[in-house]
């Protein structure tokens, strides 16, 4: 029978009982971390981390796949990785003995989705799939047309992209996490490109890439590089990265923000006590407004601004739109945000540290989702969080349906009927007429958390 070797037994068997009396527990774990060590420097190099640029690595094929919860994604480091549009292949193709080893020990094909949703059956019908496909010979795939001296990392800006949210949450979130180790000396592919997206987030895509984005889907050419990232790392909560699983964290893309978009605020304002009852000369905190024309808007603003300005806030009002740069500037210039649940509060990740976002919260049960999209979030990028639920009385879906109405009396029924009918009786045909005295008291709550 084979003996199982453990440590114990490995170093019972190099030295003698007497040697072991001599040497003591403190050489034997000397011995062992020169062991360890060696192999460290001396073992076949395998890590997922092994396309970093600036790593010395041996030369030689490395094809490591993920499915996770959001999303798939390939990160190959080859000797030889061709992009064909055409096909919609990436071939990964071998030209040493070694790299046939390692392709026959990985040798299964993957079909990728290159969007960070691929749950959501929706999102992805409109996402073009991608097969990464490892060959032994490079006569079964096309020549190259063109070869590049740094990487690629392919990607998708098909699903929702177009809706702030998703912008951020599925596809820029997501590329910084995969793209910010390469320190610009990496070029995108972008499938299902949309040039009026790249030109909104193009301080952004400039700011992660020193190269012009390749519309890889309309490139006659045949794109060869030596590794590439087919896919986009994505945590599984909304707006967040992992940082167990990434070199970055939320306060590291915060950080990537404010310098992308010269935001100069880094921190909230620090109400001091010892100022409360001497306006002159107080800098009052900046509340920010965001309103919506089309769905959940608000009805009584001008009431919200007033009751407002009279607790001691700095009250702006403004509407999130495309222009990326001017609302960025207005959202970090404000020491708390708030608005009704939507795409619009995305816009928190340019807030400055220590800010506060209030989140007004639908009637109908929409109490999960909201604090899923924007509660937990806050927590990562050091946002203190609120939220308001309103009641039936605060909404116009009084004026469209009986007081007995099962959308009132039991919105978990309306649920059932599907994310669709849903969506539609309580996010699509809901406004809000806030009681400003119960709003009165979240308020009040945003500046004591403005005095710690």
């Amino acid at each position: 029978m084979d003996e199982k070797i453990t440590y114990d037994t490995f170093f019972a068997r190099s030295f003698s009982r007497s040697d072991q009396k001599k040497l003591g527990y403190g050489a034997l774990i000397g011995c062992l971390l020169i062991a360890l060590s060696f192999c460290l420097v001396f073992m076949p190099y395998s890590s997922p981390q092994s396309i970093r640029l600036g790593t010395s690595v041996p030369k030689r094929m490395n094809l490591v796949c993920k499915s996770e919860k959001r999303s798939d994604y390939c990160e190959i480091n080859g000797e030889d990785v061709r992009i064909d549009a055409k096909s919609s292949t990436v071939f990964i193709v071998a030209s040493s003995q070694q790299s046939i080893r390692d392709l026959e020990d990985n040798n299964t094909s993957l079909l990728i989705g290159p969007y960070s949703r691929k749950e959501d059956q929706i999102a992805m019908k409109s996402v073009r799939k991608w097969l990464v496909k490892p060959v032994m010979e490079s006569n079964v795939t096309p020549p190259c047309s063109q070869t590049h001296s740094v990487p690629a990392i392919l990607f998708s800006l098909g699903g929702y992209s177009g809706n702030n949210y998703h912008d951020f949450t599925d596809i820029i979130i997501p590329l910084y996490s995969t793209a910010r180790i390469f320190n610009g000396e990496v070029k995108f592919a972008v499938t299902n490109s949309n040039p009026w997206w790249i030109n909104k987030f193009r301080n952004l895509v400039q700011k992660l890439s020193n190269y012009e984005v390749i519309d890889i889907d309309n490139e006659e050419n045949i794109h060869c590089f030596t590794s590439v990232v087919v896919g986009l790392k994505r945590a599984p909560q909304e707006l967040s990265i992992d940082p167990s699983k990434s070199s970055y964290s939320m306060k590291d893309f915060r950080q990537f923000l404010r310098s992308a978009y010269s935001l100069n605020k880094v921190r909230a304002i620090k109400i001091e006590d010892e100022d409360d009852d001497d306006d002159d000369g107080k800098t009052r905190p900046r509340l920010l407004i965001v309103v919506r024309n089309r769905t959940r808007a608000f009805r009584n603003t001008d009431e919200i601004v007033g009751m407002a300005r009279n607790l001691g806030y700095e009250v702006r009002i403004a509407e999130a739109d495309g222009n990326i740069q001017r609302f960025a500037e207005i959202v970090n210039s404000c020491d708390v945000m708030m608005g009704v649940h939507g795409a619009g509060l995305t816009n928190m990740v340019f807030l400055p540290e220590n800010a506060v976002l209030i989140q007004v919260i639908p009637f109908g049960g929409v109490e999960w989702p909201a604090r899923a999209a924007f509660g937990e979030p806050s927590k990562d990028m050091n946002i203190r969080y609120l939220d308001y639920k309103i009641k039936a009385e605060e909404s116009s879906l009084i004026e469209q349906y009986p007081a007995d109405h099962e959308v009132f009396k039991n919105p978990l029924s309306i649920s059932k009927q599907g994310w669709l009918t849903f969506k539609a009786v309580y996010l699509d045909k809901q406004d809000v007429n806030l009681d400003t005295n119960r709003f009165k008291i979240t308020l009040l709550k945003a500046l004591e958390l403005l005095h710690q």
